[in-house]
């Protein structure tokens, strides 16, 4: 089974899937790629765009081989904001898709304390285009309820 993991920045989606994957599951998180690339000491966020590019070169390919062992694992996938193509293709995979979302103003304040302005902008984004009815077509999950 392939789930794919959405939200705002700093909703708790990688707490989410730490609380449901299992020891045997694919975890494909760009943050969690990113610390793996870089060396000792690299911070969890905030990322050099350099770092980032190559994490999610490596993202991809990570993507295009899980998914072709939907029938023998589960793969537990991040993507803050899927594009219609992308989220065509989920569909394609019958993936289960999990909004987190513990509210705009709890994801303002973590974004705040504990990742860069420019995740602002993003969780700005995503709510605005959760607002349009226009992203991800599931119904949220508080980032707490389980």
């Amino acid at each position: 089974m392939l789930y794919v993991v959405t939200g705002p920045p700093a909703a708790g989606k990688s707490s989410w899937i730490e609380s449901h994957a299992g020891p045997n599951d694919i975890v494909i998180d760009l943050d969690r790629i990113t610390v793996a690339l870089t060396g000792p000491g690299a911070p969890h966020w905030n990322h050099h765009p350099l770092h980032q590019r190559v994490a999610q070169r490596a993202r991809y390919a990570a993507i295009d081989e899980a998914t072709q062992h939907l029938d023998s694992l589960d793969v537990y996938l991040i993507h803050t904001m899927p594009s219609p193509k992308a989220r065509a293709r989920y569909k394609r995979l019958d993936a289960r898709i999990i909004v987190v979302d513990p509210g705009e103003q709890i994801v303002m304040s973590r974004i705040e304390s504990m990742r860069s302005p420019e995740m602002r902008r993003v969780a700005t984004r995503w709510y605005r285009a959760r607002r349009g009815g226009t992203a991800h077509g599931a119904m949220p999950h508080a980032s707490r309820s389980w």
